[in-house]
């Protein structure tokens, strides 16, 4: 999955990841949501790396689905051997032994805000795992957390996206640390299980909050590629279009995507998309995370 970039590429590439979460999300740790930083360093890692993406895959399991047929349910437990790695030089997933090298991780931020349960709903009757990470805005009510809850018991594991979306960068550590932990803990209240995923505002990580994700068992990490949050790509055609199309779909992608209309409008075409070309979409039970602080 690596793809030598010349040096326009890796322009165009920075250019395109300076979009991103809330209103996007950034990356200096090599992401996309909202921030410069996360992209001219993603951007650079790849280009370092010799790719937009790495090698790599995701998901699986099985009961009746709300439109009426037998589908797969994503698994959310881990496997004893993982089938894909993170590679932290381009975000993207390699496998391990034998697994699916053409794969993609698909990824759904700020959720469960409007479209939350709609996406997962279309992803399960698809049979399409995917993560989805949450804001603790989203999560305050009790409405919210029941719709969490279904999310999550259609077999949809559960990110920490943070509290407010904050710019960890810009805050203290104790505020860092209420961000993630505050998440973790509504989490885990609603849903019985911490989650094992963890993606920073805009992709920008500090020090410590590397530590505490690391210290939580939490796997971080950012993404290869996004779109949704760029004017031309906010309806259903072109960003089916372009999710598929994009130079930056190789083996292994990580794809960020939000919680918005036009993206669930896209979302059957984008997994039929990456189906059409072959690509084995990760579940993100088989992939590595690491072991939790004692």
């Amino acid at each position: 999955m690596k793809l030598k970039l010349n040096w326009i590429a890796g322009a165009a590439l920075a250019a395109m990841l300076l979009g991103g979460c809330a209103g996007q999300e950034d990356a200096s740790d090599g992401g996309t949501e909202d921030a410069p930083d996360r992209q001219d360093e993603q951007t650079q890692e790849q280009a370092d790396s010799g790719g937009a993406n790495e090698e790599a895959p995701e998901e699986s399991a099985g009961e009746n689905g709300e439109g009426g047929k037998n589908e797969q349910v994503p698994a959310t437990a881990e496997p004893e051997e993982p089938l894909y790695e993170l590679n932290e030089a381009t975000w993207s997933f390699r496998p391990i032994g034998d697994a699916d090298p053409k794969a993609a991780l698909l990824t759904i931020d700020d959720a469960p805000d409007k479209h939350a349960l709609e996406m997962a709903k279309t992803l399960k009757e698809l049979d399409a795992p995917a993560i989805f990470f949450v804001n603790g805005h989203f999560i305050d009510t009790d409405e919210e957390k029941a719709v969490l809850k279904r999310i999550h018991e259609m077999g949809f594991p559960i990110g920490n996206h943070t509290m407010t979306h904050a710019d960890l960068k810009q805050i203290s550590e104790e505020a860092q640390r209420e961000e993630i932990l505050g998440v973790n803990e509504i989490v885990e209240q609603v849903t019985g299980e911490k989650p094992r995923f963890f993606r920073a505002p805009f992709g920008q990580n500090t020090d410590f909050s590397r530590q505490l994700a690391a210290d939580e068992g939490m796997l971080l990490m950012n993404w290869t590629y996004g779109y949704d949050w760029e004017p031309q790509y906010q309806n259903e055609d072109a960003l089916a279009d372009i999710m598929i199309n994009t130079e930056y779909l190789n083996n292994g992608a990580n794809l960020l995507m939000h919680d918005r209309e036009w993206t669930a409008a896209a979302l059957p075409k984008i997994v039929q998309g990456l189906r059409d070309k072959g690509f084995k979409l990760i579940d993100p039970a088989t992939i590595k995370v690491p072991e939790a602080a004692q």
